[in-house]
């Protein structure tokens, strides 16, 4: 079996990767009947160097591969027909901007299985970029506290080499007694955790947050359940919280109330109430000075995410009387990070961390006969057609003009 790590060429450039070279050479050992090549590429994290130094091949032909993996999207012109490929599609969710590409794939006759099909037999998620987007978004939150007070001003996280470095700049700082909020329990709110816990912030209660002032900053992590109410007032578990999300109303605003910084780690589901509404913000009990939305569902459950930013321009302003963009240094703006590929600000250890995974739980499954099901539950297409797992996207692709 041979297996090619491809050159990533969709634009704005992502220099992120699945396997670093020393995750390569683990990858060899495990596995010798492997062959590893590594197409070329100017961009990647890790230079052509390092891996032919690691003892891989590295040539602009990788034609010769049974199975592809890359990070994102693989330009139409660029898929080579039948061959096996690994990537972040985004098309599992009918995006429109990648209908095309989905098309050209069953029309290559290319077996697809995006990243983030790679599940257990429960349905969770094995791999994906989490832990590393709640990291630098973290980060990024506390650089637009900075910005908008004129208070300190954080170098980009581009710009450093890893979280250990992120969490040393942050430990320089003096923060006022503000209060932070984290929502989540996923990959995302972990990596965000570990800034906090790395800076040192007290963790406090629920019931000490709502109700207590500090002389220190402050951080509370809350779940489903401590903000959202049952609408009949019962107090049942977070399984029918996710089983009847209709059934709920958000209670949200008791902590919008007393929250200087809130950094969005969670995973939304369809039904689910909103954090808060526009409406909500324009409230006097909204407290909130700076977001960090690293979720970013654009106009979803936290209304004040009205668009994606980037890392070039990472911070905008929400006006919370209009609902408008504004600048985030005005008075009224609350300033919003809310930058949808926040693991390419920290390429090495994003791979790193990823290749791990991949090799943990993927490539076993082409030498084990696929024992635990891994590829059979992420196989989106296969012969030129979609998977019984993934037909409900066949109106997708015929839907195309």
């Amino acid at each position: 079996m041979k297996f090619a790590i491809i050159k990533e060429r969709k634009n704005p450039p992502d220099r992120r990767v699945v396997f670093s070279p020393s995750e390569l050479i683990i990858a060899k050992m495990q596995f010798p009947d492997a062959i590893f090549k590594v197409e070329a590429s100017d961009i990647r994290v890790f230079p052509d160097k390092a891996y032919q130094e690691a003892g891989f091949a590295v040539t602009n032909d990788v034609s010769d591969c049974d199975v592809m993996i890359g990070v994102k999207e693989v330009p139409i012109e660029n898929l080579i027909p039948n061959k096996k490929y690994f990537f972040f599609s985004h098309t599992i969710k009918k995006q429109p901007y990648n209908r095309k590409l989905l098309k050209a794939i069953l029309e290559k006759n290319i077996e697809l299985y995006d990243h983030e099909t790679i599940v257990n037999a429960k349905g969770f998620r094995l791999i994906g970029f989490g832990r590393y987007a709640g990291i630098v978004g973290t980060y990024n939150g506390f650089r637009a506290w900075g910005l908008k007070y004129d208070s300190f001003n954080l170098p980009k996280a581009e710009t450093l080499h890893d979280q250990k470095k992120l969490i040393a700049v942050l430990n320089t700082l003096k923060l006022p007694n503000i209060k932070i909020l984290l929502t989540g329990s996923g990959k995302v709110a972990s990596g965000a955790q570990e800034m906090l816990d790395g800076m040192h912030l007290k963790s406090v209660s629920v019931d000490d947050y709502l109700h207590k002032t500090f002389s220190e900053p402050v951080y509370c992590k809350i779940d489903v359940l401590d903000y959202n109410k049952r609408k009949d007032g019962k107090v049942k578990d977070m399984f029918d919280f996710f089983d009847n999300p209709q059934e709920y109303v958000s209670d949200f605003m008791r902590f919008a109330k007393v929250t200087d910084y809130y950094i969005a780690g969670h995973f939304y589901g369809n039904g689910a109430p909103k954090f808060y509404t526009k409406e909500d913000v324009k409230s006097a009990d909204f407290n909130i000075k700076v977001v960090a939305d690293i979720s970013c569902d654009v106009n979803g459950p936290i209304a004040t995410t009205i668009k994606a930013s980037t890392i070039a321009d990472p911070v905008f302003g929400y006006d919370k009387e209009t609902g408008e963009e504004t600048d985030y240094k005005n008075k009224n703006a609350i300033a919003v990070m809310s930058v949808d590929n926040l693991p390419c600000e920290l390429p090495k250890d994003a791979s790193e961390g990823f290749g791990d995974m991949f090799l943990q739980y993927v490539i076993p499954a082409f030498f084990n006969n696929d024992q635990e099901g891994i590829l059979k539950r992420a196989r989106m297409t296969e012969n030129g057609k979609l998977t019984e797992r993934f037909s409900y996207l066949q109106d997708y692709v015929d839907d195309l003009e």
